[in-house]
């Protein structure tokens, strides 16, 4: 028999009072059209932009709300927390706004802007680990040898009610709203926005939809809601590392199995789609975890049903792996292509393969130019083409083209394919 109380659906007057509460560091932000992805699926989209909020993601309105429910003596013993990077700011933030010494633990691998901002909000950080999981055991172990209060990162009511005034915000603006993306690490912001919304919207005679959204793979929720209990998942790597939580939180799963519609899963090709198109089509600095959303509407497992908003859950995007990102997003788009062309060891070869390139309209990036390799003669060349190519049909009309002019190409395997 469990000694832990049973999870109580929160009110729509406590989301109320915590909307009112995290204002004093939150930004109401904005809900934007989406006006390529409401052509693509053929209803209305709309992005809601916790990416912009301040520390770039929505976590610091959990922190928030959790830190100014604690006691004058808890405020004077310190916080301590554990996070991949947005939880950290988060606290960083709100323990800076009210007077309170925070310590947050982060993995090895976290992101170095995330670590360098969280130490500019006047947080210590302490590395250690190398997964988000073993970061947490070391701040839990921490809290009960200092006496410093732990402030989890969504197993606590206080930190769902205080992520679920982002749903109170989307219903506030958007009152005919008919569907809600989000996406699910631990779970916090998931159930309170689930639980804000559904309830706003009771209060307004109607219902609505909320699908979540996981990295499948770290994906512990389809597992957890298919067998009734809390299931763990092993971890493997993922680009979403905000949303890589391997087990979900109590709080957060029984308040999800009872008021998400459905849980869909994204693969790291999906992720990196969506955040080209976020940067492209919408002008949105998006950090994969929070482009999970937009991931899900666009490989067609969340359904836009009606007016649909998508939470961009944060923006915290190290610029180098934004590099790599878009490189990733391109090749799965089929608009960076690796090309092999074997030719004859004589002058003029290489323009040749430059001209027909460039006659198809497409552009070459890279050159790599090898007289010595396996399967080639003597009397033959290989070139290693890099070509930024508009899409699928384009590409296959530049291996076309190069095929016409008597020319050998090999097309590499997308990692999408």
């Amino acid at each position: 028999m469990s000694s832990q109380p049973p999870v109580v659906v929160p009110a729509l007057s406590e989301f109320e009072k915590a909307l009112a509460n995290v204002r004093k560091v939150a930004i109401e932000t904005p809900v934007l059209h989406s006006h390529y992805l409401s052509e693509l699926l053929g209803q209305e989209v709309w992005l809601k932009c916790e990416n912009l909020q301040r520390t770039g993601a929505y976590k610091v309105r959990g922190a928030f709300n959790r830190l100014s429910k604690l006691t004058p003596e808890e405020k004077k013993k310190g916080v301590i927390a554990a996070s991949a990077g947005n939880h950290a700011q988060g606290v960083a933030l709100a323990a800076r706004k009210l007077g309170i010494k925070a310590t947050v633990y982060m993995p090895f691998g976290a992101s170095l802007p995330k670590v360098a901002a969280t130490k500019n909000y006047g947080a210590k950080v302490v590395l250690h680990g190398a997964t988000f999981a073993e970061a947490l055991k070391a701040a839990q172990e921490q809290a009960k040898t200092s006496g410093e209060i732990f402030i989890p990162p969504f197993d606590h009511m206080d930190v769902v009610l205080g992520q679920g005034t982002v749903g109170v915000e989307i219903m506030q603006q958007h009152p005919d709203v008919s569907t809600i993306v989000v996406a699910i690490g631990g779970g916090g912001l998931a159930a309170g926005v689930a639980v804000a919304a559904k309830l706003t919207a009771q209060a307004m005679g109607k219902k609505i939809r909320v699908i979540g959204v996981q990295a499948e793979n770290v994906a512990p929720y389809p597992l957890s809601l298919k067998s009734g209990k809390i299931t763990e998942v092993a971890a493997t790597p993922t680009i979403a590392d905000g949303i890589a939580v391997s087990k979900p939180g109590r709080i957060p799963f029984e308040l999800i199995k009872k008021h998400i519609d459905k849980v869909v899963t994204v693969s790291e090709n999906d992720i990196a789609q969506a955040i080209l198109a976020l940067l492209e089509r919408s002008k949105q600095v998006v950090e994969p975890a929070g482009a999970v959303a937009v991931a899900a509407l666009m490989n067609g497992k969340a359904k836009a049903k009606g007016k649909t908003v998508a939470i961009l859950s944060g923006g915290n995007m190290d610029p180098l792996l934004l590099q790599r990102v878009i490189r990733h997003g391109l090749s799965a788009s089929d608009r960076y292509t690796n090309f092999s062309v074997m030719l004859p060891d004589r002058p003029g070869q290489l323009a040749l393969t430059a001209e027909v390139i460039a006659g198809a309209h497409a552009n070459v990036i890279e050159v790599l130019h090898t007289r010595h390799g396996n399967g080639l003669q003597i009397s033959e060349v290989e070139l290693n083409l890099s070509v930024e190519t508009s899409g699928h049909e384009h590409r296959l009309e530049v291996v076309r083209a190069l095929e016409k002019a008597g020319l050998r190409p090999r097309l590499e395997k997308n990692r999408d394919d």
